[in-house]
């Protein structure tokens, strides 16, 4: 699934307008443009796993959205930055991150984010969730190429999921090692 120039423009967009709307709610409390995209200051993010559709097992957010890594990532080093971080919005965590059940406490991680937050990683790949996924359960991310890499759901082994096989003369799916890439 790729996105068009034209529906890439339009999540970009709706996602940016969210978080005009939400800074403009001024009760002082901090909002996040995609909504549970990022976890309260106050906590440590938990990653979960759950069967998500043909995905199968997969990790999950403390909320239950579906969690991706972008084939452009370094090991610990995230490419997703501006409008790509409006429609990826990196899984920022405070304090440690915490392993659900089926999730391998040793594969989790962190990493700095380009805004300087802490992001949370799995199997040393940078953790997204996707502004398109707005419940539990949902995977619309799952095979999407956008901002120069495809996006894939992550396994509990740490691997991409890949239903979407890349075409093959992309060299970024099989590039930068570890992880089943």
């Amino acid at each position: 699934m790729q996105l068009s120039g034209r529906r890439m423009w339009a999540a970009v967009v709706g996602v940016a307008a969210i978080g005009v709307v939400a800074a403009g709610c001024g009760s002082g409390a901090s909002t996040s443009t995609a909504g549970a995209a990022t976890t309260s200051s106050s906590k440590a993010a938990t990653v979960k796993t759950a069967k998500v559709g043909k995905l199968g097992t997969v990790l999950v957010s403390a909320s239950g959205k579906t969690l991706y890594m972008f084939t452009k990532d370094a090991q610990n080093g995230s490419h997703c930055s501006g409008s790509c971080s409006a429609v990826w919005p990196p899984l920022t965590v405070s304090g440690k991150p915490v392993a659900g059940a089926g999730v391998k406490a040793s594969l989790l991680g962190t990493t700095k984010d380009s805004n300087g937050k802490t992001q949370l990683t799995y199997n040393h790949w940078p953790v997204y969730l996707y502004a398109a996924d707005h419940k539990a359960g949902q995977s619309a991310g799952e095979g999407v190429h956008a901002f120069g890499g495809w996006w894939y759901g992550l396994t509990t082994a740490g691997s991409s999921v890949k239903l979407a096989a890349a075409p093959s003369s992309s060299s970024s799916t099989s590039s930068g090692g570890g992880g089943g890439w």
